[in-house]
């Protein structure tokens, strides 16, 4: 039997991480065609079937299962050397990819991406903006390097790491009060209250905070869902209404009004903002160099409050 390649391990391992061969292709980035020859050709030497293709999705046959585990250590033990490669030459390549859910990525990723990608220019950042949950299936499938969202998450099979507490503030467009410098809860007028879908996790923080959800019967005969800031804001000044933001979204944005943004009385919701990865990740060295540019810029743009509190939203 003629040797095993790398590749052939990987094409195999994305087939059996999704169960599909477009996305297994799409994920590896070659032709569906390509990753299904190159199997078929692994098998035909191996003389029996790795997957059973008739099932939906594909399913591992009972001899694929007894490969997959030692598989998966070669594949490990592959990506361990190429980082100690880099390591050892003070080397930073391959490709990079980062999910970052839809309430930060207009607002964080302006404030230190253009310096990373400038820095690493051998480095190919893939950018994903999705939801949390889309984020950690894919940490978990391996078809992300690293998350950045709220935290903490209920996944305690993936690593947590907290990078910087962001306070939440009160965006009401309809008066501007010269006086009114402060929010209690108890002020939010529940019927001009908009949000973002539940499927985003800053709703169900600020519905948990406010205790809102059974309360809240607003907007009429008109029904929103969006997984959009930007989205959100535009309608909340046509509707003169108000909405609970992070404060980062207040930096540089157009779309704010300073005179309609009031900080909230103690205790203040504050969202943790972290990166997650999964335990078992190779490219430790970039994710070291993600968070301590995120810290950075963070330090220099986002004031934090003494006296905040936080409250998690799980």
């Amino acid at each position: 039997m003629s040797s095993i390649t790398i590749s052939q391990i990987q094409y195999i391992l994305a087939l059996e991480r999704t169960g599909s061969f477009s996305e297994a292709a799409a994920s590896c980035h070659i032709t569906q065609s390509t990753l299904s020859t190159m199997i078929r050709k692994l098998e035909n030497q191996l003389e029996f079937n790795l997957f059973d293709r008739k099932s939906k999705p594909i399913q591992l046959t009972v001899e694929g299962e007894r490969l997959i585990t030692q598989l998966k250590v070669i594949h490990n033990e592959y990506e361990n050397l190429l980082e100690l490669v880099q390591k050892t030459k003070n080397e930073f390549y391959g490709t990079f990819k980062i999910g970052i859910i839809p309430t930060l990525a207009p607002f964080l990723l302006p404030l230190f991406l253009d310096k990373l990608v400038h820095q690493y220019p051998s480095v190919n950042f893939s950018i994903q903006e999705i939801t949390t949950g889309e984020i950690t299936n894919l940490l978990k499938l391996r078809a992300l390097d690293v998350g950045i969202l709220s935290l903490p998450i209920p996944e305690k099979e993936l690593e947590q790491r907290v990078l910087f507490d962001e306070d939440f503030l009160v965006y009401d467009t309809r008066n501007h009060s010269k006086t009114k410098t402060k929010y209690k809860v108890k002020d939010i007028d529940v019927s001009r209250l908009w949000l973002l879908e539940e499927s985003h996790c800053i709703t169900g923080q600020i519905e948990k905070i406010c205790h809102l959800k059974k309360k809240k019967n607003t907007n009429g005969n008109l029904i929103f869902r969006s997984g959009s800031m930007h989205s959100l804001l535009e309608l909340v000044k046509l509707n003169k209404g108000l909405t609970l933001i992070p404060r980062l979204a207040t930096l540089q944005n157009n779309l704010i009004d300073e005179n309609f943004v009031y900080k909230l009385e103690n205790p203040v919701p504050v969202r943790q903002v972290g990166l997650v990865m999964n335990p078992n990740l190779t490219k430790k060295r970039l994710i070291q160099v993600l968070e301590e540019e995120i810290v950075e810029a963070i330090q220099k743009n986002l004031k934090q409050s003494a006296t905040t509190q936080i409250i998690h939203p799980f």
